[in-house]
């Protein structure tokens, strides 16, 4: 099986906060199943809390999910956007050596991923 690489997006770590199924069986599934792993973007973990507080918290605390820091590369590529969260997430799920198909982005607005070069998984009940 191929690894599975899912960066969560804003909207989607709110979703998991208010206990949206379809984020809370990617969580499992990431904590259950070997080759699934989830990514938060640490600028769209504090948009996510700013929407709903105590989201960053939850989110950090669950050992399925890995907090991409804000880094020196990460932050030039973000810099001049207008949204630092979904920015991040973009800059997340692009290929890298490690990841050459790069992620998949999970989230709850897929028309705000509409003229992204991402794809996504549309976690809306």
């Amino acid at each position: 099986m191929t690894d599975l690489h899912i960066v969560l997006d804003d909207t989607a770590m709110v979703a998991a906060g208010r206990g949206n199924i379809l984020a809370s069986r990617l969580i499992h599934r990431a904590h259950a199943e070997p080759g699934w792993y989830l990514y938060a973007p640490a600028c769209a973990l504090v948009e996510a809390d700013r929407e709903r507080p105590g989201t960053a918290e939850h989110l950090a605390a669950l050992p399925a999910v890995t907090v991409l820091d804000l880094d020196l590369a990460a932050a030039l590529a973000i810099a001049a956007e207008n949204t630092w969260g979904q920015a991040h997430t973009r800059y997340a799920a692009a290929p890298t050596p490690e990841r050459p198909d790069g992620a998949i982005v999970a989230t709850v607005d897929p028309t705000r991923w509409e003229s992204q070069p991402v794809r996504i998984i549309d976690l809306t009940p």
